[in-house]
């Protein structure tokens, strides 16, 4: 019996087999095997009324766009496939973060305050060789799911908008004036938002089985018996190369134990290793990792998924009427692993700009791409992805990986927190990336040629034209700025599309970290 096995067979339900299952799909997803399902078909003849404003699909993170636009007066249905509630492991994230939910009325402070399950103070950043690197507020709150997914259920009913639980989305047909879902039974509506995450078949369907550029391989538990610690790991490893991987750790006190990941960045190629695999590792070296035998710990949940990244990201449907969010859409960097975190920083771009899309009547394809626009901060970090991880027939020096990490967040760390503390929130800015790269360089040019040497030729121009966009991006969003009246005082239709160019500069270039 591997460890896998005997420490799943210890966990209520069938773990295991959701272990085996999600491999399989993963295999699929890696080989192309899984035919295409047609889930959207086109009509040309009109549909007459509608019932809603707004049909969303995937309630888990659904729910947040749903209460949100729900509260601003749209007539909303939301359909979850089964019954909307959060699962038991916190989500982690940053305070500041947070307070979007209070901006946009969907919680109260005291509402806010109590999903809130954990606080701890300070996070570390370390790889094999360097020096420990401690930050303050990034990712150290844990937020508990349950409480807050059932608190803007209530809101979201209590402001008019409708659920239908246990209500699976069977297909969609598009006509000139709305859209028909079936989920059983049929919901006419104007706009269809996909939150079905990124297995979705609209995705699915859109992306034409195209396989990933990449994946983030993610396993882990939540577990009591730990050594006294209240600090977390937001990137740390102790490794050099397996398996062709760079494995990278991270950690958070939780309200019933302490939550660890094993994660690593690789390609889609099939002979890969599997979750399975990565969760055998995972128990292998946590020992050393958090210094405690496996038989001090009391497993109370294991976690494990994986994460697919395409180079056209954020998805723009080919279709009228449907928007894809969240991981539906792709909206998050390389590196990240999506999910709440993506769409919390996107929530009140999207839950404006869709509110503005329905006032105006701007539902074709093209206007609704708006609202998921290319942004460079997010293109720019397809190198580093490259930079984390390693082809399968590739030869570097084992600690390569390990080496460069280092030496840039060291930099990082000289250059203060205005440049280390957004970085670690997933947000790329120009100043900071040039400053980083350029005291690099100069302090370690021979790191940096291993490195060009091993992401290529062709991903280094790439990423050129992604780091001249951003600075394109920051100087046009700088400009927006001064253009605020002038825009605000526009007819509706160009105001539309002059906030969503603002908005695609503002993210795009990293312009919306930090703001209040």
């Amino acid at each position: 019996m591997t460890l896998t096995e005997e420490i799943l067979s210890q966990l209520p339900g069938n773990v295991l087999e959701g272990l085996r299952r999600a491999d399989r799909t993963l295999a699929s997803l890696r080989d192309s095997s899984t035919p295409v399902s047609i889930a959207v078909k086109e009509d040309n003849q009109p549909l007459g009324t509608v019932d809603w404003d707004v049909v969303i699909c995937g309630g888990t993170l659904g729910i947040l766009i749903g209460c949100a636009l729900a509260v601003k007066g749209v007539k909303v249905a939301l359909l979850e496939r089964a019954i909307l509630r959060g699962r038991e492991q916190e989500w982690n994230i940053s305070r500041k973060e947070l307070e979007v939910f209070t901006k946009l009325n969907l919680l109260t402070n005291e509402e806010l305050e109590q999903a809130i399950a954990t606080v701890y103070p300070k996070a570390r950043v370390s790889f094999l060789g360097g020096p420990e690197i401690w930050v303050q507020d990034v990712l150290n709150i844990g937020v508990d799911p349950v409480f807050l997914l059932e608190t803007l259920k209530q809101r979201f009913l209590n402001a008019g908008g409708k659920l239908f639980e246990n209500t699976a989305f069977a297909g969609v047909v598009v006509h000139p004036d709305g859209v028909m879902v079936d989920a059983g039974s049929g919901f006419k509506t104007r706009l269809l938002v996909d939150a079905m995450g990124h297995l979705s078949p609209i995705t699915q369907q859109a992306r034409q089985g195209q396989k990933p550029a990449a994946l983030c391989l993610v396993v882990g538990t939540c577990a009591q018996g730990f050594p006294e610690n209240q600090t977390g790991d937001i990137l740390f490893s102790f490794t050099p190369l397996e398996n062709q991987c760079q494995y990278f750790w991270e950690a958070f006190p939780a309200r019933d134990g302490r939550t660890t990941y094993l994660f690593t960045y690789l390609d889609a190629h099939p002979q890969r290793l599997s979750l399975e695999a990565l969760f055998e590792d995972y128990l292998r070296l946590m020992p050393k990792y958090q210094g405690v035998e496996l038989n001090q710990l009391t497993f109370k949940r294991a976690l494990f998924g994986f994460f697919p990244a395409y180079r056209q990201s954020p998805l723009k449907t080919p279709w009228d009427r449907i928007l894809p969010v969240g991981d539906s859409s792709g909206n998050q960097s390389p590196l990240s692993f999506g999910g709440f975190g993506a769409m919390v920083r996107h929530l009140q771009r999207l839950t404006f700009g869709i509110h503005e899309a329905l006032q105006t009547d701007q539902l074709s394809a093209n206007a609704l791409a708006l609202l998921q626009p290319y942004q460079p901060s997010l293109s720019v970090t397809w190198l580093f992805q490259k930079a984390m991880s390693v082809e399968l027939n590739q030869k570097i020096a084992p600690n390569q990986i390990n080496q460069l990490l280092s030496v840039v967040f060291q930099q990082m760390q000289q250059l203060g927190e205005p440049v280390l503390v957004p970085f670690l929130q997933d947000v790329v800015q120009f100043p900071a990336l040039t400053q980083t790269l350029l005291k690099t360089a100069v302090s370690h040019p021979g790191l940096i040629v291993k490195v060009m040497s091993q992401v290529g030729v062709g991903n280094l121009l790439d990423w050129m034209v992604h780091y001249g966009n951003l600075g394109i991006y920051s100087t046009l969003f700088w400009l927006s700025q001064k253009a605020e009246p002038w825009v605000s005082n526009l007819p509706s239709v160009p105001k539309y599309y002059c906030d969503r160019w603002i908005d695609s500069w503002k993210y795009g270039s990293g312009g919306d970290f930090g703001e209040s």
